[in-house]
């Protein structure tokens, strides 16, 4: 793996994501009790033995920049390779939810210069999965292919994911959307470095477009392959699918083919002491890390670092993040309550499984 560096990008937004992104990048939304979603793609870089990371920032970059900090934490505050922090371009002339915008790429090509490596992965930072990447680059160097796509099998129909045009074994575009069953891109890709140069002195004339934008024509030119992501997968667009991807944890198959059957998922240390939980608290299927206090009752549903339940309070079906209060005698169900907030006594707030009422996030 010391053939390959790794490149995350992270500039880019969804109104989608409504108040969950409002403040935050998409990368450092919150997710799994503990964890932001850019931990996802930089473990797995990490536990592949990539140790050159680079990561394309937004606009909004403050919160990412907090999360990362130099690196200590994946181990990569390193003398050699390392975590670096790239600038994103600003939108412009283009759909902000472009993942891979060729101008992102093209105005950091020195980092592509700093290292020797032949190979680059590249992947985005809202895709949920534990993966080695190193077969992926293993299969992806045997085939001699230009391009290595991975997807993993889609498990519903679903208009937010890419899907993946395949004849003979080889792709031959990627179309808006798939239907359960059909391979879904899992935006991550492998490439030479040689060819990535070229193809940004190719396009530069038209760089506001996304890498697979300007691809459309010349995938009938290019050997483009495929590999298949196994295990749990998943990827946030809209507030429904963060919520509902968030209760699929408390399954134990889905947790345990999330960090538990495959390498560690690494996240920003924060000491704390362990949860506390009094002779009135009842705590049935819940996520609950460090720091929290549970007087109250919290069923199915996941809470994030010092979150504070007072005696009576009843939780369900709910996601409680960081540093928030709930009084005593509130009730929350099918919520999403964001970072910081003081849900005060006797306060009702119930949504739907199908739409889960969003308090937004108060404070930095």
């Amino acid at each position: 793996m010391d053939r390959v560096i790794g490149l995350i990008s992270a500039n880019y937004d969804t109104p989608r994501l409504g108040e969950l992104t409002q403040e935050r990048t998409v990368a450092s939304l919150p997710f799994g009790s503990r964890y932001r979603l850019i931990d996802f793609p930089l473990s797995n870089m990490i536990n592949s033995g990539i140790t050159t990371v680079g990561i394309i920032t937004p606009y909004k970059y403050r919160s990412i920049i907090d999360h990362l900090g130099a690196g200590g934490d994946w181990s990569l505050d390193r003398r050699s390779g390392g975590l670096f922090i790239l600038p994103g371009s600003i939108y412009g002339i283009k759909n902000a939810e472009s993942k891979f915008l060729l101008r992102d790429i093209s105005q950091n090509v020195i980092y592509f210069n700093r290292s020797p490596a032949p190979y680059i992965i590249i992947t985005c930072a809202n895709t949920i999965c534990n993966v080695d990447y190193a077969d992926m680059v293993e299969s992806h160097i045997a085939s001699g292919a230009d391009i290595t796509l991975a997807y993993s099998v889609a498990t519903e129909n679903n208009q937010n994911l890419t899907g993946i045009k395949v004849e003979n074994g080889t792709v031959k575009g990627v179309t808006r959307g798939v239907n359960e069953g059909q391979e879904a891109f899992a935006d991550t890709f492998i490439i030479s470095r040689s060819l990535l140069l070229k193809i940004i002195e190719w396009y530069k004339a038209i760089d506001y477009l996304d890498f697979f934008e300007v691809l459309e024509e010349d995938f009938d030119k290019m050997d483009v392959r495929l590999y298949k992501f196994e295990g749990y997968v998943r990827s946030i667009a809209t507030v429904s699918e963060y919520f509902r991807y968030s209760m699929e944890l408390l399954n134990p198959l889905n947790f345990n083919e999330l960090f538990t059957m495959g390498d560690l998922i690494r996240t920003k240390i924060q000491d704390a002491p362990p949860a506390k939980y009094t002779a009135s608290a009842k705590v049935n299927n819940a996520l609950i890390p460090a720091g929290c206090v549970i007087e109250g009752n919290v069923q199915d549903s996941i809470l994030f670092r010092g979150v504070m339940v007072k005696k009576g309070a009843h939780i369900k079906n709910s996601i409680i993040m960081q540093a928030c209060v709930i009084e005593e005698d509130a009730v929350i169900e099918n919520a999403i309550i964001d970072r910081s907030n003081v849900i005060t006594a006797g306060t009702v707030i119930k949504g739907t499984a199908d739409s889960a009422y969003v308090q937004e996030k108060l404070g930095s």
